[in-house]
C-alpha cells in the first residue's frame, strides 16, 4: 500500500502538489478558526437573547403582571372584607388590567427558547398552567364560594409563579448579570412581602381584627422583608442605588414600622384573633410610599442589570469580531505565505522547465547548424542555470551538466559525422582516381586491338566501369560531395540521354524518344545525366527482362519534361507519397541509420535534383509499372551554340585487316542522318542504341581477300570508326584547366563522348549480328552485362 501511495503521489501534477501543500495547512487552521468563531458568536448571540428575554420579552410583561397581581390580591381580600360598591368597581377594573398582563404573558408560550436561560421555558409553562384557572377563581370569589384564605392562597400562588419566571431569567451565562439579577428578584420578594401584609392587614382593617394563620402571614412577611433588605440587598447596592439606603430610615418606613410594632401589641381577644390596632390610612400611604421607593430602587437595579448584561454581549461581540479578524487575518496570512513560497518553487521548478525545454529546441537548431557546416561555439549555446544552494539549484547544475553534455556530444557526433563524409569522399576519390586510370586504360586497348572478341569484351569491361564510375559518385554525392565531371559548353538533351542509357546494365530495353531539339547548359550536364541514369537503371531492373522502358523527352511552357516509364510492378500509393516527399526536401543523410537501405539511388537523385532545381515526381503508370517525370528548369534548358568552322576531326585508329572501310552509299547515308550540329538527328520511334551504331557494311565483292571469305559465308565485320557521328562540339575534348587535380582531369578525360554506352551498345549489336549466322549458341562474355540482371538499389 506505501508503494501504491508513493506510486500515486508520483504521477500527481507538480501543481497538484503545490496546491495540497498550500491547503493542507489552510484546510487544519480553517475549522479550529470556525470553531472558535462559531463558539463565540453562539455565546455572544445567546447572551444577547437572554438579555433581551430578561429585559424585554419576557421580563417586561412578567413584572407588569406581578404587579397587577398583587394589586388584584388586595382588592379581592377588601371585596370579601366589606362588599363596598367602590371596592367592586377598583377589583373588576384592576381586573382588565391584570386581563391585558395575562394575555401578554400567556403570548410568550410561542416564544423560542433554544437560547433562553436554562428552565425559563419550564417556568412560564408552569405561570401558564396557574394563569388558565384565573376567571374560576375570580367566579368564586364574586359569588363567595371562595374563602378569604383560598382567594389569598391562590393569588400568592399566581404571584410565586411569576416570580419562579422572573427568577429563570436572572439565570445568565455572565457571572456579573447571575449576581446582579439576584438582588434583583430579592427587590421582587420585598415587593411581595410587602403585598402579601398589604392583602392582609386590608380585610383586617375592614374586621378590626386577625386570624392566627393571617398574624402568621404578617409577621413572617415583616421578617423576610426585613432579612432581604439587611442582609442581602443594602450590602449589594453600587452606583446610583446607593441613595436607597435611606429606605429603612425614610418617614413612610418608619410610619409602616410603626404600624406593625402596633400589631403585635394587639394581643388576643375572646375569640384567639389577634386585635388590629392602627391608622388604615396611614397604613395605606406608608405601604405605599414604600414600594414606590423600592419600586424605584428596582428599577435601577434592572437597568444597572441591563447595562451590565449588554456591555459583557458588547465585549463579546468586540471579542469575537477581534479574534475573527486576527483568525481570518492569520489563515490568509498562512494561505498568502503558502501560496507565495509555493509559487516561488513553481516558479523554480518552471524555470528548469523551461531551461529545458529551451535545450529542446536549441539543440536540434544546434545540430541543423552543425549539419550546414558551421561552427558552433559550446559555451555561447550552453545557457547556464544559476546555481542556489539547495535541492532545486543541484538540479539546475544538473540541467546544466545535460545540457553541455547534449550539445557536447551533438557537435562530436557532427564532427565524426563530417569526419566519416570526408573519410567516404576520400575513399571514393581515390577509387575514382583508379577509375580513371582504367578508362585510360582501357582507351588504350581499344585503340590497340582490332580483334572484335577483345573488343566486345573490352567494350563491356568500358560500360562497367562507366556503371562504377557512378556508383563511385554516388558515395562521394551520398557523403556530401559533388561529382568531378564538369562540361565546358552546352550538350544537346539527345545526347544527355544517350549518355545516361550508356551507364545503365540493360541499356538495350531503352528507347528514347526526344521532341525538338533541346540544348543543356554545360553545369547541369553532369548531374543530369546522374540523375537521368539512377533513374533508368531503376527502370529497368524492376521490370521484366523483354518489357522496353520508354524514355520521353520534349519542351514545355517551364523547361524541358524527361518522361521515363516502364512496365514493371510499380509501387503502393503510400510508396509514391514517400518517394516525392523524398524529392520535394531531400533529408540529411545518416550513413548509420540507413546502412542497411537499399534506396540510396533515390537519395542521390534527391540531392542532385535539390542542387540543380530539377523537379522530380513519382507517378503509376498506365501499363503497370512506373512513371518518373523530371523537369529540367528553363534556367538550365539554353540555345544551341553557335557552330565551330573548323570542327575538330576524329583521332585516327591503326590499320586493322579485313574489311572496315564503309561503303559510299552507307557513308552518305550516315551523314544524311547527321545535322547541323554534328549529332546523328533522332528519327522518332527508333531507338538510340540504331541511331549511333556504324551502319552495316555491304557483303564483300569478287575483289576482296580470299581469305576472309574462305571456309564460311560470314559478312564482314563493322570497323569501327571513332567519332565518326559526334557532334562537333564533343569531338574534341576541351583542354584541361592547368588550376585543375589529377583527379579532375582524368575525370574531365573520362567524360569524352567517346565513351558513350550507345556506341558500345552498337557495336555489340553489329559483332552478334555478323557472328549469328554460324554460333550454334549466342555467345557472351563473362563480364557483358545480362538484360536481366538486377540491380542493388531500389526505388
Amino acid at each position: 500500500m506505501a508503494e501504491l501511495g508513493r506510486a500515486g503521489a508520483r504521477r500527481l501534477p507538480l501543481r497538484t502538489v503545490l496546491l495540497i501543500i498550500v491547503f493542507v495547512p489552510s484546510l487544519t487552521f480553517t475549522p479550529l478558526l470556525a470553531s472558535g468563531m462559531y463558539q463565540l458568536s453562539s455565546q455572544w448571540r445567546a447572551e444577547r437573547a437572554q438579555l433581551d428575554l430578561a429585559t424585554e420579552t419576557v421580563g417586561r410583561p412578567t413584572g407588569a403582571l406581578f404587579l397587577n397581581l398583587q394589586k388584584e390580591r388586595r382588592l379581592t381580600a377588601e371585596l370579601q372584607a366589606a362588599a363596598e360598591p367602590g371596592v367592586r368597581a377598583q377589583l373588576v377594573k384592576q381586573r382588565a388590567a391584570t386581563d391585558e398582563s395575562v394575555r401578554a404573558f400567556r403570548a410568550l408560550t410561542g416564544l423560542d427558547f433554544a437560547n433562553a436561560q436554562e428552565g425559563l421555558a419550564e417556568a412560564v409553562a408552569g405561570a401558564d398552567r396557574v394563569l388558565g384557572s384565573l376567571g374560576a377563581e375570580r367566579r368564586a370569589v364574586d359569588t363567595g364560594t371562595s374563602t378569604a384564605r383560598k382567594a389569598f392562597d391562590y393569588y400568592s400562588g399566581l404571584l410565586q409563579a411569576d416570580l419562579g419566571v422572573l427568577t429563570a431569567l436572572g439565570h445568565t451565562d455572565e457571572g456579573q448579570v447571575n449576581s446582579r439579577s439576584e438582588i434583583m428578584i430579592d427587590l421582587f420578594w420585598v415587593v411581595d412581602t410587602i403585598g402579601r401584609e398589604d392583602a392582609v392587614l386590608a380585610r383586617a382593617w375592614k374586621t378590626g381584627r386577625l386570624t392566627r394563620d393571617e398574624y402568621a402571614v404578617v409577621t413572617g412577611a415583616v421578617g423576610t422583608r426585613k432579612h432581604l433588605l439587611e442582609s442581602r440587598i443594602m450590602p449589594a447596592l453600587t452606583g446610583d442605588e446607593l441613595r436607597h439606603r435611606s429606605l429603612m430610615t425614610s418617614p413612610a418606613w418608619n410610619a409602616m414600622v410603626a404600624q406593625e410594632a402596633r400589631l403585635a401589641t394587639g394581643g388576643d381577644d375572646t375569640s384567639g384573633q389577634v386585635a388590629v390596632r392602627g391608622d388604615a390610612a396611614g397604613w395605606r400611604t406608608s405601604a405605599d410610599a414604600v414600594t414606590a421607593q423600592v419600586m424605584d430602587l428596582l428599577a435601577l437595579r434592572l437597568e444597572n442589570v441591563r447595562e451590565v448584561g449588554y456591555g459583557h454581549a458588547r465585549m463579546l461581540f468586540v471579542v469575537f469580531i477581534s479574534i475573527s479578524s486576527v483568525g481570518l487575518l492569520a489563515l490568509g496570512l498562512v494561505i498568502f505565505t503558502s501560496w507565495r513560497l509555493t509559487s516561488v518553487l513553481r516558479r523554480r521548478i518552471l524555470r528548469l522547465r523551461e531551461e529545458a525545454q529551451e535545450l529542446q529546441e536549441r539543440l536540434p537548431e544546434v545540430v541543423a547548424r552543425l549539419e550546414r557546416g558551421e561552427d558552433v561555439d559550446v559555451d555561447a549555446e550552453v545557457h547556464l542555470v544559476e546555481p542556489t544552494p539547495d535541492e532545486l539549484g543541484e538540479l539546475g547544475e544538473a540541467l546544466n551538466l545535460a545540457s553541455r553534455s547534449a550539445i557536447v556530444t551533438a557537435v562530436r557526433q557532427a564532427e565524426q559525422h563530417r569526419g566519416f563524409q570526408r573519410m567516404l569522399q576520400r575513399i571514393a576519390r581515390r577509387t575514382q582516381i583508379l577509375i580513371g586510370l582504367q578508362l585510360k586504360k582501357l582507351d588504350e586497348l581499344e585503340r590497340r586491338h582490332e580483334d572484335p572478341e577483345i573488343l566486345e569484351g573490352l567494350f563491356d569491361l568500358d560500360h562497367l566501369t562507366a556503371r562504377l564510375r557512378r556508383y563511385e559518385e554516388n558515395l562521394v554525392i551520398l557523403g556530401g560531395g559533388q561529382p568531378q565531371r564538369r562540361w565546358r559548353r552546352p550538350v544537346q538533351l539527345l545526347d544527355v540521354l544517350r549518355a545516361a542509357q550508356g551507364e545503365v546494365q540493360d541499356y538495350r530495353r531503352i528507347t528514347i524518344d526526344v521532341e525538338g531539339e533541346p540544348w543543356v547548359a554545360e553545369r547541369a550536364v553532369g548531374p543530369l545525366v546522374h540523375v537521368l541514369a539512377e533513374l533508368m537503371e531503376n527502370a529497368t531492373a524492376f521490370s521484366k527482362p523483354l518489357t522496353p522502358v520508354e524514355v520521353r523527352a520534349s519542351p514545355v511552357s517551364r523547361g524541358v519534361a524527361v518522361e521515363i516509364e516502364d512496365r514493371g510492378l510499380g509501387m503502393e500509393p503510400e510508396q509514391y507519397a514517400a518517394a516525392n516527399a523524398l524529392m520535394k526536401s531531400p533529408p540529411q543523410l545518416d550513413v548509420m541509420t540507413h546502412a542497411d537501405d537499399v534506396r540510396l539511388g533515390l537519395y542521390v537523385v534527391a540531392r542532385l535534383s535539390a542542387g540543380l532545381g530539377l523537379r522530380v515526381e513519382f507517378r503509376p503508370s498506365a501499363f503497370g509499372g512506373a512513371r518518373v517525370i523530371v523537369l529540367v528548369p528553363e534556367t538550365l534548358v539554353v540555345e544551341r551554340p553557335q557552330e565551330s568552322a573548323e570542327p575538330a576531326e576524329p583521332e585516327p585508329r591503326p590499320a586493322a585487316t579485313g574489311p572496315r572501310a564503309r561503303p559510299q552509299d552507307e557513308a552518305a547515308r550516315e551523314d544524311a542522318a547527321v545535322g547541323s550540329g554534328g549529332l546523328p538527328s533522332r528519327t522518332r520511334g527508333r531507338a538510340l542504341a540504331n541511331v549511333a551504331a556504324s551502319p552495316v557494311p555491304p557483303p564483300p565483292g569478287p575483289d576482296s581477300d580470299p581469305d576472309s571469305g574462305s571456309g564460311s559465308a560470314r559478312r564482314p565485320l563493322p570497323q569501327r570508326v571513332r567519332q565518326a557521328n559526334l557532334a562537333d562540339e564533343l569531338r574534341t575534348p576541351a583542354t584541361p584547366d592547368p588550376n585543375e587535380s589529377d583527379e579532375q582531369q582524368l575525370w574531365a578525360w573520362g567524360d569524352r563522348p567517346s565513351r558513350s554506352g550507345a556506341a558500345i551498345g552498337a557495336f555489340q549489336r553489329q559483332s552478334r549480328l555478323r557472328r549469328g549466322d554460324d554460333d550454334t549458341s549466342p555467345h557472351r562474355p563473362n563480364g557483358s552485362p545480362g538484360p536481366g540482371s538486377p540491380t542493388t538499389e531500389d526505388r
